[in-house]
């Protein structure tokens, strides 16, 4: 789901814990080594959020946050900050070029480019996370 986070709305808040989680303590980001991304520069997104994008003539960039459940992508358009909410069982991840990842939520994409080592090691923590957390298979029963 794509949500104005901008102001404090405590159902939008709710809205998100229930989707991908509570945020985690500050002992389990030490344990991970960090639940954030640095600043990735966004290279093509799908039509709706690309709509947004355009209103302003800054450069695209966005941050991706790890939850227990999914992640949280933010990006700023004019004024405003948007959040695109991806529970794990809904996230797909494509590594593109040699240098791009693709974050897909069904019809919604984002593709950054990944230009450093910290970029590519966050993306394998993603996956990391998204195969801990799924859901058991068939296999697993």
């Amino acid at each position: 789901m794509l949500l104005n986070v901008s102001y404090n709305d405590p159902k939008i808040k709710e809205k998100i814990d229930t989707a991908v989680g509570k945020p985690f303590t500050l002992k389990e980001r030490w344990a991970k080594g960090g639940v954030g991304s640095s600043k990735l520069i966004i290279s093509q997104t799908s039509i709706e959020i690309h709509n947004l994008l355009v209103l302003d003539n800054n450069r695209n960039t966005c941050n991706i946050e790890l939850r227990p459940q999914g992640i949280i992508l933010r990006f700023r358009s004019l004024l405003e900050t948007y959040a695109l909410v991806i529970p794990y069982y809904k996230l797909t991840l494509y590594k593109g070029k040699a240098q791009e990842y693709s974050v897909y939520k069904d019809k919604q994409f984002v593709k950054v480019v990944a230009d450093t080592k910290a970029t590519f090691k966050f993306f394998s923590k993603i996956s990391a996370e998204k195969a801990n957390n799924q859901l058991p298979g068939i296999e697993d029963l």
